[in-house]
């Protein structure tokens, strides 16, 4: 009798399975949403369309939500692939160099936090939202142990000590070695170089154990009512009185990496308190809003 049962069990979940494999196969699924660098997180919206599974409420619910569940990582997977990890790679070129896989991606969009499915108004589609954070990225690609050095100054200048470092990126800049200019973009790693274009900071210098290389905020961060003139959001990031730098032009194959004056890389490296700002991440990069918001499923 046991048996029996137990075989009943096998036989429905199978037949379950195979039911919402077949459903997932002919319905219109699809993503919408953005992933947004100042909050640093993939917002994504899956939605089915229940006509074309040929779900019917109320008791085709469970089957919808089933096929949202099984479709959710074969329409994020495109777009984590594709998020800028520094000026010449993508995730998906990390993965096709040998130094992440494919189930690592998997892993982390399945930490998402999900919000139970919800009908549409119409009762026509049935959509769920799934948050996740890009900082679960950035950690999973940090793989240093030991931090290497921040470039120090055999002619240091007096400089104040600082609680974090603002690069004001929010025009146009001109990009090194090219003709023309281009809005600074985000990445997971961007290098900061200096007008000599000597390397100031880039991902081997950051702190292991730091959450973010950099956070990115919008123009609006540096004008808020405050005592510092910052939100609270970046206030969080680079503390009450930090370095404020205008970046002067933007380096690399994408245009991810800063370029800072020379006389401003100076006042960051003449100082042990100063280079810390980096290796902690205390870095905030101020971008055009249009720059901030990727929209998913393109």
């Amino acid at each position: 009798m046991h048996k029996w049962l137990r075989f009943g069990r096998i036989y429905l979940i199978c037949f379950l399975l195979f039911n919402t494999v077949f459903l997932a196969a002919q319905a219109k699924v699809g993503i919408s949403g953005t992933i947004e660098w100042d909050n640093m997180q993939i917002n994504a919206v899956i939605s089915l369309d229940l006509a074309s599974a040929g779900i019917k409420l109320p008791g085709g619910r469970t089957q919808g939500e089933a096929i949202i569940a099984a479709e959710y990582l074969r329409l994020i997977r495109p777009d984590i692939l594709n998020i800028q990890v520094d000026s010449s790679s993508v995730i998906a070129d990390i993965i096709d160099q040998g130094n992440w896989t494919f189930n690592a991606v998997e892993n982390i969009a399945l930490q998402a936090d999900a919000v139970p499915p919800a009908l549409s108004n119409d009762l026509k589609l049935l959509s769920a939202s799934y948050s996740l954070g890009i900082a679960s990225l950035s950690s999973s690609l940090i793989r240093h142990e030991h931090t290497a050095d921040i470039p120090r100054t055999l002619s240091p200048v007096r400089t104040s000590a600082y609680t974090g470092i603002i690069i004001m990126a929010y025009d146009e800049q001109p990009v090194h070695g090219r003709k023309g200019s281009a809005f600074p973009k985000p990445c997971l790693f961007p290098k900061i170089w200096d007008t000599e274009m000597n390397l100031i900071f880039e991902r081997n210098m950051l702190n292991p154990k730091a959450k973010y290389m950099v956070r990115y905020f919008h123009k609006g961060s540096i004008f808020s009512s405050g005592p510092s003139g910052l939100s609270k959001e970046l206030s969080a990031v680079v503390g009450e009185n930090p370095l404020k730098i205008f970046a002067q032009g933007v380096f690399g194959i994408n245009p991810t990496d800063p370029i800072i004056s020379r006389e401003d890389t100076l006042r960051i490296i003449s100082s042990a308190e100063n280079r810390s700002l980096l290796r902690e991440g205390r870095i905030a990069i101020i971008l055009d809003n249009s720059m901030l918001k990727e929209t998913l499923g393109n």
